[in-house]
């Protein structure tokens, strides 16, 4: 296991990364994250080992969770360092109240671009794409989904927030470091490369033609897929709904509209069912 240091100053520089991080939240970290949490951590831990491209530096714990974490500090590299702090220390850094008292490092070190990660999928294939969304939640709800639904890929626009941002990390319970996806481009240019790769493109939306329970029927002899989501309340811009088939969700009159974590859910199982790739 690796050494663990104690720090009893907050301005230490060894611990600069980890200090004021609501402001670099904000800010960016050009491809480094903070992991806040024990899930979070593991699953950080497992993408280092497997040299999936995701790196961790260092960790900064609550010293009275160190025995708790024990069997996790067991799988922690011995060249990456454990830091330990007071809670009074441990909140000076991070620049507010850490309950949870678990905060690791890491980086992507590796960002494939949009046309190389589609050029990579299988045959049958599941992809997640997002246009627009600003809210950090809703972006880790995608990845969880993803994740839980055997999707093989989650794309981005270049307006969609950061999936690495600790709230987004967080609510994915680490799936955005085991699903692979990239960020960049506009929405039209993502689903213009999908459809030209095969995939038969859904786009969600309350007003969709198709209802997503008759998804199957639609793929016929193909086998890639990509559902669409948009930002809640504006939807998906004008030009894409025109484009490519739209899908819906059948629901109660009582509402207009599910929220972008609980739709991307149920198209997602209803898709990987119609592609045979849930057990």
């Amino acid at each position: 296991m690796a050494e663990v240091i104690t720090i009893s100053d907050a301005q230490d520089p060894r611990i600069a990364a980890f200090s004021a991080i609501r402001e670099r939240d904000l800010v960016g970290r050009e491809g480094r994250f903070i992991a806040e949490g024990t899930v979070v951590l593991r699953m950080l831990l497992a993408a280092h080992h497997a040299n999936a491209g995701i790196r961790a530096e260092a960790l900064l714990l609550l010293e009275n969770r160190v025995a708790g974490l024990a069997p996790l500090l067991e799988e922690w590299p011995d060249d990456l360092p454990v830091y330990v702090a007071s809670a009074a220390v441990l909140d000076a850094i991070a620049g507010f109240h850490l309950h949870r008292g678990v905060l690791a490092l890491g980086s992507r070190l590796t960002a494939p671009c949009a046309s190389d990660l589609i050029a990579g999928l299988p045959e049958k294939a599941l992809v997640l794409v997002g246009c627009g969304i600003s809210n950090h939640d809703n972006v880790g709800s995608m990845f969880r989904n993803a994740a839980g639904f055997s999707a093989d890929a989650v794309l981005l626009d270049e307006t969609s927030c950061d999936p690495l941002y600790r709230k987004a990390l967080r609510v994915s319970v680490g799936s955005v470091l085991s699903v692979p996806y990239a960020r960049e481009q506009s929405g039209i240019a993502l689903l213009s490369a999908l459809d030209a790769a095969g995939f038969m493109v859904a786009a969600l939306t309350p007003s969709g033609q198709t209802e997503i329970g008759a998804i199957a029927s639609g793929l016929k002899d193909r086998q890639r897929l990509a559902l669409v989501v948009g930002t809640e309340g504006e939807g998906l811009p004008p030009e894409v709904l025109a484009r490519f088939m739209t899908v819906r969700i059948a629901q109660s009159s009582r509402l207009d509209s599910l929220n972008l974590g609980t739709a991307s859910g149920i198209a997602l199982h209803c898709a990987a069912l119609a592609l045979g790739k849930l057990g």
